[in-house]
């Protein structure tokens, strides 16, 4: 028989401190789109504050809301907080571009600084190039997905905030690197990547997120030995659950990264027509 932690609870000072640094986030990407918007010659794009608004939201449904609390009692709450991070939040906060915003909520001196940082043969600026490359990037969001998923971990993660909070950092990070060479924000370090081959790296990386995903909604047993306590009646049983997490996670992981595929095929096409 499985163990029931419960919940964590809702009022511990690192949530609210949390809201407060997406707030802050929020806040300082707000005055510098405004502060480009003024200094531009043509009007900015409205979508990107758009997206970003969409991006911290996803943060906070995922880490503040009380899904945060639910995914320590269903697997399935668990993997739609895990989808927040890596296939909504991450993509879009890069789609809105937010390095120039950011950039401009410092004051003069501070943002020559940052800038030194990612000249050229910076150690940070080399460092990220590496990271960032598709095939480092691809291997690194694949291992974290898989590794954290291995049952001593996540039961681990599952026992300890402190753990919990690192699982999600580590996941919404990897995903960062992963959707950076597919989405190519600024700054940017080099010539993007072809459509083409983006295309064939979301669709292998929509590939293996779709493998763990349907080993765990096929699973003839409870792997996660905290989700095996016994239910109320009329609701999903452990199994149940667990498979419905799978379906989670091969649905809108696979969701996500087909629309891009689609997306990027049109420009490839488009592009093509225009030549």
């Amino acid at each position: 028989m499985g163990r029931d932690p419960g919940p964590p609870p809702l009022t511990g000072t690192h949530r609210p401190a949390l809201l407060v640094v997406l707030l802050l986030l929020g806040t300082a990407y707000a005055t510098g789109w405004w502060r480009l918007a003024r200094r531009a010659r043509r009007r900015v794009s409205w979508w990107r504050p758009a997206l970003t608004l969409v991006g911290l939201g996803s943060l906070a449904l995922a880490l503040v809301s009380p899904l945060d609390a639910h995914a320590h009692r269903r697997f399935a709450a668990h993997m739609v907080q895990h989808m927040l991070l890596v296939a909504v939040a991450a993509p879009a906060l890069l789609l809105a571009d937010p390095f120039a915003a950011l950039l401009w909520t410092l004051p003069a001196r501070a943002r020559i600084r940052a800038g030194r940082l990612l000249v050229r043969g910076a150690p940070v600026r080399r460092l990220w190039q590496a990271l960032t490359r598709m095939p480092v990037a691809w291997i690194a969001h694949a291992g974290v997905l898989w590794a954290w998923h291995l049952p001593w971990p996540y039961e681990s993660a599952l026992g300890d905030r402190l753990l919990h909070d690192l699982e999600h950092l580590v996941f919404f990070g990897s995903a960062i690197l992963f959707w950076w060479p597919v989405v190519s924000p600024a700054p940017h370090f080099g010539r993007p990547v072809h459509p083409a081959l983006r295309v064939v790296y979301l669709v292998t990386g929509a590939l293996q997120g779709a493998a763990l995903g349907l080993l765990l909604a096929a699973s003839p047993v409870v792997l996660y030995p905290t989700y095996a306590a016994p239910r109320e009646p009329g609701t999903l049983s452990p199994l149940e659950d667990q498979a419905l997490g799978g379906v989670v996670m091969w649905a809108v992981g696979g969701a996500v990264d087909m629309l891009a595929v689609i997306l990027l095929l049109y420009q490839v096409f488009t592009s093509d027509a225009a030549r």
